[in-house]
């Protein structure tokens, strides 16, 4: 029986002998470089490979992945009407005045909340709360206390300015944000 399976399992030996010997007649024409950086490139001839410093990579088998071609985007519909159509005087000044009432609303939450941290810190010394009997607990709120106030600061000054660029002709509201006294 093992005679049986010698012969049975021959053609399938002679298929793989045959597969191995026709594959490095299939291998590539070009030497294949590996260069600095983990290049891997076979478009250059062996003076630029050597000038790049790059090696040849021989009995090592290469593995190329082809890229897929970016597929072409539609171009953008721009929500309404065709291109280049312009919009209405009626219908930019409703949006200018929505967005006006948004940034509006917006400045007077920041506001409000500026105004809160800046009375918790209290000209940098806010209250002392029961959690920080540890004098370092103290002082690491008081910092992120500072901060907060810096990056509200900072929020209530860009909505200020968007606010002027929807309302080139009227002033932003201004409210009293002056930075709190640094100790």
């Amino acid at each position: 029986m093992n005679r049986l399976a010698r012969t049975r399992l021959s053609p399938w030996w002679l298929g793989l002998s045959l597969a191995a010997f026709a594959a490095p007649s299939q291998a590539q024409e070009k030497p294949v470089y590996r260069c600095p950086g983990n290049l891997y490139t076979d478009a250059l001839s062996a003076k630029e490979a050597i000038a790049k410093g790059c090696k040849t990579l021989e009995g090592t088998p290469i593995t190329v992945i082809q890229s897929q071609a970016p597929r072409a985007r539609p171009p953008a519909s721009t929500g309404s009407g065709a291109a280049g159509e312009k919009v209405s005087s009626d219908d930019q000044r409703a949006r200018d005045t929505d967005s006006r009432r948004i940034l509006e609303a917006e400045l007077r939450k920041e506001e409000e909340a500026l105004a809160a941290l800046q009375k918790e810190y209290n000209n940098g010394q806010p209250e002392r709360r029961g959690d920080e009997r540890n004098y370092q607990k103290y002082i690491d709120r008081t910092n992120e206390l500072k901060s907060a106030i810096t990056r509200k600061e900072a929020d209530v000054n860009a909505i200020r300015r968007e606010l002027g660029k929807v309302n080139p002709g009227g002033a932003a509201p201004q409210a009293n944000t002056a930075p709190p006294a640094a100790k």
